[in-house]
């Protein structure tokens, strides 16, 4: 038994979608037409979502917050003892969201089939990460898929609540950087040309300030719209040359010896690291397979390149903490727990003692930036409006100099 995605015409013409499990695509037909309906279009989940995810599509993706949501339920029902068939056919009746309910009855159909749960995920592996379905296998297999479904809630939960710290602390320079702009160039294009052609009808040399923010109009509304299209073209060739996987090592090389951009960017990718890595470890995930997965979950491609160098120093018998100090991009700290943990036996919680610690760094940064940023911001506009209206002012100051 499978679930499937129908389009159909009730009586009336109106169309009708939903989703329905049953043997076989004729089998759906055959239901829809009982309940009176005309089928258009019946496709299994799995098949609908692949051809999604290789196509274009407006259909909104599986954000992180729903995955953390969906996480956290199915851990409590298998917690309390629910058949997992139960628990997913639970789950996809609780969520109000179409696609995260085909996508749960998918997965349920999978596990009855006689499947296990992480193939059941794997058949949507942009929605469920290696991570998750590593996991989730390694505690099916040890017989502790509660617990696992546990850890992996917390953990999603956690990521989801970085993400959105990280946005909230960015929203706010970045609505103030806009609004900063466009009133400084709404007086450029507008305003002062206005107030500046009174000076010039008198044909006096105006102030240096004066003549500065003439031009400087004048540039804005006859180059203005070039200057946009140029910026434009720049980052699209930007993100077309970060395509090229030599061109995006060198620019995030360059990232890491910026001093406050190297210290968020290496900051966020230990904090990654360090999280899954531990929730791998303590699934029992082998420690070779963690690490390789736990590499995978790195942005930066000089920092993942280092793990992938420790974890093969690591299968030649080198301790972890070692191999990853080797490349002297992860922090003191996060070296100093992670030999610690591999020397008292306790290196899942110890890699999670890292993870605290390298959020807490993090928030601490991201808090002192929007702190600091938000003043300066506000002070360069004040400069920049200043600016403009001493330029339009100190004429009116030497109006008698200049009629005379």
């Amino acid at each position: 038994m499978g679930a499937f995605e129908y389009v159909a015409l009730d009586p009336a013409g109106h169309e009708r979608k939903g989703i329905l499990e049953g043997d076989t695509p004729r089998h759906i037909r055959q239901l829809l037409r009982e309940q009176q309906l005309l089928p258009v279009t019946v496709a299994e989940v799995a098949q609908r979502e692949a051809k999604r995810q290789r196509s274009f599509s407006l259909v909104r993706r599986v954000s992180p917050s729903d995955l953390a949501l969906f996480t956290r339920q199915l851990a409590t029902l298998v917690r309390a003892g629910l058949p997992l068939e139960e628990s997913l056919l639970a789950v996809s009746q609780q969520t109000e969201k179409p696609r995260v309910q085909s996508i749960v009855l998918g997965v349920r159909a999978k596990v009855m089939e006689g499947h296990p749960l992480a193939a059941g995920f794997a058949e949507f592996p942009r929605v469920f990460p290696e991570i998750y379905r590593a996991t989730v296998s390694a505690g099916e297999q040890a017989g502790h898929l509660d617990n696992v479904l546990e850890r992996l809630a917390d953990y999603t939960e956690s990521r989801e609540q970085i993400r959105q710290k990280v946005l909230a602390a960015l929203l706010y320079p970045i609505v103030l950087t806009v609004m900063c702009f466009t009133i400084v160039s709404f007086l450029l294009v507008f305003v002062v040309p206005k107030v500046v052609s009174v000076f010039e009808s008198t044909k006096a040399k105006l102030p240096l300030i004066t003549r500065l923010l003439i031009g400087t109009s004048d540039f804005f509304r006859l180059y203005g719209i070039y200057v946009l299209v140029a910026l434009a073209v720049a980052v699209w060739l930007f993100r077309r040359w970060q395509k090229n996987p030599a061109a995006k090592r060198v620019f995030q090389a360059w990232q890491l010896r910026v001093p406050i951009l190297g210290k968020l960017v290496r900051g966020f990718n230990t904090a990654r690291f360090t999280r899954t890595f531990s929730i791998l470890s303590g699934s029992s995930v082998p420690v070779l397979e963690a690490m390789r997965i736990a590499g995978e979950v790195v942005t930066n491609l000089p920092m993942r390149d280092a793990v992938t160098d420790a974890a093969a120093r690591v299968r030649e018998g080198a301790p972890i903490g070692r191999s990853l100090s080797t490349s002297r991009l992860f922090p003191p700290m996060t070296i100093h727990l992670i030999s610690s943990g591999e020397s008292s036996g306790e290196l899942d919680s110890m890699l999670e003692r890292a993870a605290i610690s390298q959020e807490r760094e993090l928030d601490g940064l991201l808090a002192a930036m929007v702190g600091l940023l938000g003043p300066l911001l506000i002070i360069l506009m004040g400069l920049f409006v200043m600016a403009i209206v001493f330029a339009m002012l100190l004429p009116i100051f030497q109006m008698n100099n200049l009629i005379h």
